[in-house]
Formats: C-alpha cells, structure tokens, sequence
C-alpha cells in the first residue's frame, strides 16, 4: 500500500521534532556539564573549609531540624509558626523527591576527576543525582518560613542558597539537579500554604478601630511586666524593649513580694485612669487574664505584651512582639473585644449581693484538660514541657472518667466540655484561632462518655470531622448553664486550673474591653 502524502508529511514533521527536542537536550545537557566544569575549576576563597561540611550537616534534614528548634525557641510566636511552616513545607518536599522526582528520573552521578579531592564528601551518595534532594529541602524550610516571616526567611535565604550550591561545589550534583530541586522546594512550600494559609492571608482577627489614647513616649502608660510568666526565653529582653521605645512608661516589675498579682494590676489600673492613661501587661495568658478585671473596674484600655510560653490572646489578637504592642500604642490603633465570663450561681458574692464572676479571654473548659494543665504543671520543671503534657496525656487516658454535669437543663457524661470566647477556626477538634474577637458567641465543644468513648472520639479526630455526632457535639451560642458538678471538680480558664462551682453560667460581655492591636493593611480594615 503507497503510503497517502498526509501520512508522509505527519511523519516528516513527528521526525523533524523529535531531532529537534534532541538538539535542545543536547544543547541543555552540554551547557549543565559546562558550568559543573567552570564551578569545579574555579577557586573559591573561604568555600573550602565551609560548604563541604554544611553540606554534610543538611544530611537528613539535620541542620533544619535544629534551625526549627532554635526558632521555636527563640522566635516567639510568629517564629514557632514560621518553625512548623518551614518543617512542614521540607517534609513535603522531601517525600517528593525522594519517592517521585528520584524514581522517576535515574541520573548518574557527576564524574568527580575534575573536582579537587578537599572538596569530596566522605561518602558519596548513590541514589539519583536528579533532582537535589538538599537543595529541595533547603529552598522548601526557607520558602516556608519566608511565606510566614519575611524576617526569618531573609535571615535563612543565605544559608539555604549556600547548602545548595555546595551540592554543585563538592561535586554530588550538577547545576540542573539543584535547581529542579529547588524549584521543588519553593512549590512544596506553596502547596502547604494552600492547605494552611498563613497569617497575612487570614482576615484579621478583631473589629473596626475605636478611640484609644496615643502615647508616642509612653506618658501614661502604667506597664506590670510578670517576669516568671512561662519558660519561653526571648532574644531581646521586654523591660528593655520597653524602655527604649516607649521610655515615659511606668514599669512595675511584679514579685511575689508585691502581693497578689490582681492587686498589683488594680492599682496600675486606678493609676492609669486619673491620668487618663492605659494600662499594660506583660506575661503569659495568665497574667493578662489577671489584668482583665482591673482594666473593666477602671475603665481603661488594655495594651496586652507577649512575655509567656504561648501567648494566644496576644497572637489571635496580631501582636507577636513587644515592638508589635509598642507600636500600637504609640499611634492609638485599638479595637474592642468580647469577654467570656464564668458566674457562679452558688458561692462568695459581692458587696451588691452578686456571685463574683470570673473573666476569660481564650477558653474555658472542664474534665480532661484541667487535669492535663495540673499533669503538665507538676512534671514540667522536671522532664521540660513537651515531655510533660505527653505523659500527662497518657496517664488522663488511663486512668481518667467521664464526669457528669446537667449542661443547659440535660443530664450528660462528658470527657470534656469546652468553651472558647469567640469562634475557632479548627484543626480536626482542636481549636486552632479565631476570625474574631469579637462575634459575642460562644464556641462550645463537648466529647461526650460511654461506651468505647476514647476510640470513636479519636476516630472522630482522626477523620477531621467536626459534625454533630454521637462522640462529640459543636455549637455556637450566647451562653450556656451548668449544675450538677460533683465537688472538687477542676476547671481550667486561659490556662488557669482552679475549683469549679458546683453550678454556674458562662456568657459574654460583648465588646467590653478596648485592646491595642497593630494597625492591619488597608485592604483589611473593613473586617
């Protein structure tokens, strides 16, 4: 059969473009070889003694596990988030490469003869040069942590940019390897960001402004910094920070000499409204919690400093530094936030003949989690934090029982009842940040007991489901009434583990405190 001039021209053009793709792999590959020549070739002065071991220490991941370590540790709360972004972006990447990018494209490793011998690692990997696994890992943490903190990763991109190009330096990659893998690296990072936003992608987390006082100098600010609020150290030290950018501010180191920490800040409080001022709190949740009551009593606005272990009314609230809430005063950006309030129903009242409430700016909640504080309190100063609440969560699961309480009029057995001030964005059941501060709801959670209660409710966690089910319930509501307790039950209110009242209502005060927030981005202000 004579092949029709239609199908000889398709096989001319298919023929013409397959030497085509051919010239420009050859052409690709020539100049990729070329530059490995010119890198190998070249002296680079201060390299040696340098590249070949950080090479070796990004191994694994080493070198960015400890740069995580060291962020989550000294970075506060904007870098232990940028901590898990990074970590989370170079896990990603590297499962990428290792199972995908690897299997998929087998190179051979570079000829080492034209590389000088003090440039050799001391074992020369065998799996396939292309893509660089380091370089992915390298550009995946940095990206991550750049897409959360600009500052961190400007302070990370050197590092990252100098553990790849050593892959060419020491000879265990060609240009072409590194740079897929690092293009790897950038997109797995992305890719965790589509799952998780980061923070400049969330709505802010408050209302409109309202009229605050602007103290450019901090005349009238009166400051009580808790310096025993948590474990969590801080690269500059937050009475200093203080001083140099706001240095009229009345500061009050508090001891436990002073007296109770409520009267220290009530007086703060009364001294800050003759003058017209405001009042400060520098310290874990805790001791802002502390501050809430003096700052309603005086009618003052609240300037809320991060100086404890987790500081989540301050990070929901967009102030991750000393210098956020320095700046926010400076130039009188505040807004108004709810109160959640726990009221007794029996107990000690006031001179009005009222039980006496007690406030909560985060979370209150009952059963599990007091006594998992209580656990974590008692082992931490021993074992350290982490390894305190893992063994106290162990211990809660072998040995815990449900409790009972009548919860707005319904006899129930719960592991757990939950009540944050605002509603949370979650992760799975565990409440992770809010939207707003202030929506006046309450966000109540409830893991209910019975039969093979601890497997469905961790079936229930695993599968992220946060529906109405027979484990584990979630509603949104103004308030909320318990009777019924047995006594000596624990609760626990942001962070905070005392006895609970036998009967008692949780509710709002909506909008009730004013708090310096840093100003958001224009886009943002309609939030």
């Amino acid at each position: 059969m004579v092949p029709s001039p239609f199908r000889a021209a398709q096989r001319h053009l298919g023929s013409r473009s397959l030497r085509a793709g051919r010239s420009l792999h050859g052409v690709l590959r020539r100049a990729d070889h070329s530059v490995f020549r010119q890198v190998a070739a070249r002296a680079w002065p201060g390299a040696e003694p340098v590249l070949p071991r950080l090479s070796r220490a990004a191994n694994h991941g080493m070198l960015w596990g400890g740069v995580a370590v060291g962020m989550w540790a000294l970075g506060g709360a904007r870098g232990r988030r940028a901590a898990v972004r990074g970590a989370a972006s170079l896990a990603l990447a590297s499962a990428t490469v290792n199972t995908l990018g690897k299997g998929a494209v087998r190179r051979s490793r570079p000829l080492l003869d034209a590389v000088p011998v003090i440039r050799h690692l001391p074992h020369q990997p065998l799996t396939s040069s292309f893509p660089s696994g380091h370089a992915a890992s390298a550009a995946a943490f940095a990206a991550g942590v750049a897409l959360e903190s600009r500052g961190w990763g400007a302070a990370l991109a050197p590092v990252a940019f100098s553990v790849a190009f050593s892959r060419v330096y020491t000879g265990v990659h060609y240009p072409s390897d590194v740079l897929v893998g690092a293009a790897l690296g950038v997109s797995a990072a992305f890719a965790v960001r589509g799952l998780v936003p980061s923070r400049d992608q969330l709505p802010p987390p408050a209302r409109c402004q309202v009229d605050a006082p602007a103290l450019p100098d901090g005349d009238g600010l009166y400051v009580v910094v808790n310096p025993s609020s948590g474990a969590q150290p801080q690269l500059v030290d937050p009475v200093r920070q203080l001083r140099t950018l706001l240095p009229q501010a009345e500061i009050v180191l508090y001891d436990d000499e002073a007296g109770p920490l409520p009267e220290v800040l009530r007086a703060a409080a009364q001294d800050a409204a003759r003058k017209g001022g405001v009042l400060g709190v520098c310290g874990g949740d805790g001791t802002v919690n502390a501050a809430v009551e003096p700052a309603l009593a005086a009618d003052v606005p609240l300037l809320v400093l991060p100086g404890g272990t987790f500081n989540h009314f301050a990070s929901d609230l967009g102030v991750d530094t000393v210098s956020d809430a320095c700046a926010a005063v400076a130039a009188g950006h505040a807004v108004r936030v709810d109160v959640g309030r726990i009221s007794p129903l029996t107990g000690p009242v006031t001179a009005d003949g009222a039980a006496r409430p007690v406030y909560f700016l985060n979370t209150f909640s009952l059963g599990a989690y007091p006594d998992l504080v209580r656990h974590r309190e008692h082992w931490s100063p021993r074992i350290g934090g982490p390894a305190a609440s893992v063994l106290g969560v162990a211990k809660i699961l072998r040995t815990a029982e449900p409790m009972r309480a009548v919860v707005n009029g319904r006899r129930r057995a719960m592991w757990l009842l939950f009540a944050g001030n605002g509603v949370y964005r979650s992760l799975g059941i565990a409440p992770v940040r809010r939207h707003d501060l202030a929506d006046g709801l309450l966000d109540i959670r409830i893991a209910h007991g019975g039969r093979l209660a601890r497997t469905r409710l961790f079936a229930t966690a695993l599968g992220g489901g946060l529906a109405r089910t027979r484990t584990y319930a979630a509603a949104h509501v103004p308030r909320l009434l318990v009777s019924g307790l047995a006594e000596g039950t624990r609760m626990a209110y942001d962070g905070e583990v005392v006895d609970a009242p036998r009967a008692f209502r949780v509710d709002k005060l909506p909008e009730s405190l004013t708090v310096y927030r840093p100003l958001p981005e224009p886009a943002d202000l309609d939030h």
